[in-house]
């Protein structure tokens, strides 16, 4: 009886201690959720200040996604200066630490 009980609580804590550490690793290269707010109001001022730029219309061609105060820019434009000159804009914004410019230049026809 008593070895079935030692048992018993050895392959517990083994159990606990597997959890605790799996959770850890799930939460490891996760944002907080201030980070997250920060990386949203980022996103959401660079895609305000675009759509208030009239060389850039219209701004919904072009994504905005942010990740630890890293901007990334997607979508299509018609020239290089304008490629230029959204990065120009992300860049300007407060809280921005770098710009990825993914835009592809799409000449109209």
């Amino acid at each position: 009886m008593l070895r079935n009980r030692t048992n018993f609580w050895r392959i517990a804590s083994a159990a606990l201690v597997a959890g605790a550490l799996s959770a850890c690793s799930v939460v490891e290269g996760k944002q907080s959720g201030e980070e997250y707010m920060d990386d949203a109001s980022i996103t959401t001022r660079v895609k305000t200040q675009l759509a208030s730029d009239v060389g850039l219309t219209p701004a919904n061609q072009i994504s905005v996604e942010t990740s630890n105060r890293i901007v990334q820019l997607s979508g299509f434009v018609d020239s290089a200066a304008h490629k230029a000159q959204a990065e120009s804009v992300a860049r300007g914004v407060k809280g921005v630490e770098g710009v990825e410019n993914d835009i592809i230049i799409q000449p109209s026809n």
